[in-house]
């Protein structure tokens, strides 16, 4: 039997100042991403990705530890300036802003609620009995 060679693609590191951080809040999990100007990714992390399962995914702990996760990757590439795009209604929001702007070395140019708003557009389900 020939054993298989595993090939793994090397991480290029860029060279990248200026990004914009993606914060997806939702009720069962936060999802962080990082990205260049053009929408690039460079880096993303999740509290289900960091081991948190359940409803310890929800948690603003779980935000603030994927955060520091993600950040650390894109510091690696060179992250320096951020922009902050929020999005949802989930308890990490918050918690989760608040550790980029306290993180060390990265400087946040501004901060944006992107959540989608209904213009009454579609027709909500019926409503729910307990």
């Amino acid at each position: 039997m020939a054993k298989r060679k595993i090939v793994r693609k090397k991480v290029v590191k860029k060279n990248i100042a200026r990004g914009v951080v993606y914060v997806s809040a939702t009720f069962n999990n936060t999802v962080i991403t990082v990205t260049d100007e053009m929408g690039n990714v460079i880096a993303w992390s999740s509290a289900g990705s960091l081991g948190f399962k359940g409803s310890k995914k929800s948690t603003p702990y779980a935000a603030q530890q994927a955060v520091e996760d993600v950040l650390n990757k894109a510091k690696e590439h060179g992250i320096k300036e951020v922009g902050i795009r929020v999005q949802g209604p989930g308890s990490g929001r918050e918690t989760a802003v608040k550790s980029i702007g306290a993180s060390e070395g990265i400087k946040v140019l501004f901060l944006k609620d992107v959540t989608p708003l209904p213009h009454n557009g579609c027709r909500p389900p019926k409503r729910r009995r307990v």
